[in-house]
């Protein structure tokens, strides 16, 4: 399995996939297409849209409130992700019609999600099956900026809840489920240390013996993985794709991220087995056009340009000091 983090669609990007197609159109599958080699060979590649698409009709908006082309869904596919976790702080920027659209899009270019929903049921934990094994995905996020869903629609999405968490984790473990993955939107915004309550949350929430993994995203900068209770807990991985420029806000990290991978053993009586996750760097290339850069790969490369390598190697720095026995050598 792989997993990355934060995908955020700023205004400069989607005029930057304006531009890749001549201003006929919008074309954001350049920025990913790096990702293709170590998404496809995986069994499940799960990416955070963070950002819903804007309704049909409507325009597209930028932070603080997010509604971003549709086309965004091509370049997920196209980059090789099978589904994504969509619960997130600016789930309802677009109301409901923005959950609905955004579910709509990526049903209709074949990736699934968790965390958003059109009908009641759609939040309910589901399981599917990868690679002859049943798994479940369940999404949650801290809250959604202060909005609210409707009255009587407070499915639309799903706040952390720990006892919901377990909860739904045991659901999915009734209806067959062997592996059961949480996706959690939480932390604070530029810290790569987790805080006190990420820290609860994944102990409590391991303890239950309920979940195989946790998979964090939010921070906009990598966090650390270790194990809580025998189980792995990614508390973030960065943005995967961004324009948060440095600034006194956001630091240069931001720009950073990763593509983790985790491989999961199933016995023969139900034994769940998980591998010590690899960390596959990435670095998001503004001036190139926001291309998503695998570090390790095109530090390999020698048509790598100077420039950008100098700006690879600072990057890999980076994510080494903070999860150096995790990162892939080659």
């Amino acid at each position: 399995m792989a997993f990355t983090g934060d995908m955020l669609t700023h205004s400069p990007l989607w005029n930057q996939a304006l531009e890749n197609t001549g201003d006929k159109g919008y074309d954001f599958r350049p920025m990913l297409a790096r990702l293709a080699p170590l998404l496809n060979p995986v069994d499940l590649a799960v990416c955070h849209l963070e950002t819903p698409i804007a309704p049909e009709g409507e325009q597209f908006t930028t932070a603080p409130a997010y509604g971003v082309p549709p086309e965004v869904v091509d370049s997920i596919a196209a980059a090789g992700y099978d589904r994504c976790s969509t619960a997130s702080n600016h789930t309802l920027d677009r109301g409901t019609a923005g959950i609905d659209r955004t579910v709509s899009v990526l049903e209709s270019r074949g990736v699934e999600q968790s965390g958003m929903a059109r009908t009641p049921e759609e939040i309910t934990p589901r399981v599917f099956e990868m690679a002859g094994v049943k798994v479940s995905h369940l999404s949650y996020t801290f809250g959604y900026n202060g909005s609210l869903p409707p009255a009587g629609q407070e499915w639309r999405s799903a706040l952390i809840d720990p006892d919901r968490v377990i909860a739904d984790a045991r659901a999915a473990e009734y209806l067959g489920a062997e592996i059961v993955i949480v996706s959690m939107h939480w932390g604070n915004e530029g810290i790569a240390t987790p805080t006190a309550a990420q820290v609860a949350l994944a102990d409590t929430i391991t303890a239950s013996g309920a979940v195989d993994l946790i998979v964090g995203h939010h921070a906009h900068v990598l966090q650390p993985i270790e194990q809580v209770n025998g189980t792995w807990v990614m508390y973030g991985l960065g943005n995967i794709l961004s324009n948060l420029t440095t600034s006194s806000r956001w630091p240069a990290s931001s720009q950073d991220g990763a593509v983790a991978t985790i491989e999961f053993t199933v016995s023969r009586d139900g034994k769940v087995t998980a591998s010590t996750p690899v960390v596959h760097p990435t670095w998001v290339d503004r001036d190139a056009g926001w291309l998503v850069r695998p570090v390790v790969t095109e530090l390999a490369d020698p048509a790598t340009p100077p420039g950008t390598r100098t700006q690879l190697e600072i990057s890999l720095a980076r994510t080494r000091e903070l999860l150096g026995p995790y990162v892939t050598t080659g």
